[in-house]
C-alpha cells in the first residue's frame, strides 16, 4: 500500500475574488468586521471541523485564496494531531510535507514562526519572490499548480495550539503585506476559538457505524512502515485506529500518528529521546496518548505506535492550557475537589479568604460554572475532559 497525493486545485477564476497577475488584488476588508464575525464563531462551542469550515469562509470575505488547511497540535510538543483541508495537498503530499516540517530545513516553518513572535508570513516575503527556494514548494506545492502561500501559527499565553494556512494558485497574485498583517491581527482569536473546539467543545460522538468495543479501554500497537503505511495491529490499536479515522476520514493515516511516527525516526536519527508523544481526542471525545519509537537501527525499521487512553496526569498541563489556569488557580481547584472551604484553602495557601474568593470568581469565569459543585464536576467528573492531578500542581 502506499499514498498517492490527492488534490483540487480550483483555477483563479473560481472564487472570482483574486485577481491574475497584473491586475489589483481585492482590498483587504475592514478588520473590524471580520474579528467581529470570529469572535461570534468563537462563542458558538463548534467543533474543529466546523469550526475550521467557517473560519475560512469569514476569512476569504476580506483575503482571498484557493485552498486551506486547518492544523490542531498538541501544545506541549507542536506535533499535528488532526488536519482540515480543503482544495490543498493531502494524502502522500501531505505526510512528505510533515516530513519536510519536522525533519529538514524550510521556510516559515511553524514552530519558527511561533518562536519568533512573527504569528503569520508569506512564502513570497519570506523567499524575496523565489517561491522555490521552499522545499515544500519546490517539491510540492507547484507541481500542482500553487504558487503562494500565508501560513499564521495560532497561539494563545504562548501556547501553540495549531496554524492556518491559506495557499493560492500560481496563477494569483502573492498575499500582499497588508493581508499578512490582517492574519496576524486576528491569530488570538483563531487560537481562542481552536483552543475551545480541541479541548471544551462537547465530541460529535461515534460514527453511526461504531460500536462498543471492549478493546477500546486498553492500550493498543500498531506497527508503521517507513512510507508511513500500517503494516500491522493488534485488535486493540485497530479499534483506536478506527475511532481516529472517524475524525479524518479522507486520511490514510490519522494526522497524529503520521506526526509521531515522522518525528519519532527524526529522533532516532539524531540519537534523540527513545520516545515520541502527542495527546489527541477521538470523535467519541476519548483523550489518547499516542507514543511512537523505531524498532532497531535499520534505515526502513518500522515504528511502533502505542495508543491508550490518556492518563490524569498526562492532560492535566493540557487543562490548565485549555482554561488558562494561572499556577495558583490550579492549586485551588485541588483543594475545592478535596472538599476544603474557603478557610480552610486560604490556611493552606496562606492566603486571605478574600483572596480565595477573587481566585474562585476567575476559576468559574474561565471554566464556565456558577458553584464549586458544577467546577468539581467538570474537571474531575467529565471523562472527555483533561482532570486536574496533584503530582502535576505546583
Amino acid at each position: 500500500m502506499s499514498y498517492e497525493a490527492t488534490t483540487t486545485v480550483p483555477t483563479a477564476s473560481s472564487h472570482g475574488s483574486a485577481g491574475r497577475r497584473g491586475s489589483a488584488p481585492k482590498a483587504v476588508a475592514s478588520s473590524s468586521r471580520m474579528r467581529d464575525g470570529l469572535e461570534r464563531l468563537v462563542t458558538r462551542g463548534l467543533g474543529v471541523d466546523e469550526f475550521a469550515r467557517d473560519v475560512s469562509r469569514i476569512i476569504r470575505r476580506s483575503i482571498p485564496f484557493d485552498g486551506v488547511s486547518v492544523l490542531t497540535m498538541d501544545p506541549a510538543t507542536g506535533l499535528a494531531t488532526k488536519a482540515f483541508v480543503e482544495n490543498g495537498l493531502q494524502g502522500g503530499a501531505a505526510v512528505r510535507i510533515a516530513e519536510i516540517e519536522y525533519l529538514e530545513p524550510d521556510v516559515n516553518k511553524f514552530d519558527a514562526l511561533a518562536s519568533s513572535g512573527r504569528i503569520a508570513a508569506s512564502l513570497s516575503a519570506a523567499t524575496g519572490g523565489n517561491l522555490r527556494q521552499s522545499r515544500r514548494h519546490r517539491e510540492l506545492r507547484a507541481p500542482h499548480g500553487f504558487g503562494d502561500e500565508l501560513r499564521t501559527v495560532l497561539v494563545t499565553e504562548e501556547v501553540l495550539w495549531g496554524s492556518v494556512t491559506l495557499g493560492r494558485t500560481s496563477e494569483l497574485h502573492s498575499f500582499t503585506p497588508a493581508e499578512v498583517e490582517l492574519m496576524a491581527s486576528i491569530s488570538s482569536i483563531l487560537a481562542e476559538g481552536l483552543r475551545h473546539a480541541v479541548v471544551l467543545a462537547p465530541p460529535p460522538g461515534k460514527s453511526s457505524d461504531d460500536e462498543a468495543d471492549e478493546d477500546q479501554n486498553l492500550a493498543g500497537i500498531a506497527l508503521v512502515a517507513r512510507d508511513n503505511t500500517i503494516l500491522r495491529a493488534d485488535a486493540a490499536g485497530t479499534a483506536w485506529l478506527k475511532e481516529l479515522r472517524a475524525a479524518e476520514p479522507d486520511v490514510p493515516l490519522p494526522s497524529v500518528m503520521a506526526a509521531v511516527a515522522i518525528r519519532a525516526r527524526g529522533a532516532a536519527g539524531h540519537r534523540g529521546p527513545p520516545s515520541v508523544l502527542a495527546r489527541a481526542r477521538t470523535r467519541s471525545g476519548t483523550w489518547l496518548t499516542v507514543r511512537g519509537s523505531v524498532l532497531g537501527g535499520d534505515e526502513d525499521a518500522p515504528t511502533a505506535i502505542t495508543l491508550e487512553p490518556a492518563r490524569p496526569h498526562e492532560l492535566a498541563p493540557l487543562l490548565a492550557d485549555a482554561y488558562e489556569l494561572t499556577p495558583r488557580e490550579r492549586r485551588v481547584v485541588w483543594l475545592v475537589a478535596q472538599g476544603l472551604d474557603t478557610d480552610a484553602i486560604a490556611a493552606h495557601l496562606f492566603i486571605s479568604p478574600w483572596t480565595v474568593q477573587d481566585h474562585l470568581k476567575s476559576i468559574f469565569e474561565k471554566v464556565g460554572v456558577n458553584s464549586r459543585g458544577e467546577l468539581t464536576a467538570r474537571l474531575y467528573l467529565d471523562r472527555s475532559a483533561p482532570r486536574l492531578n496533584p503530582r502535576d500542581l505546583p
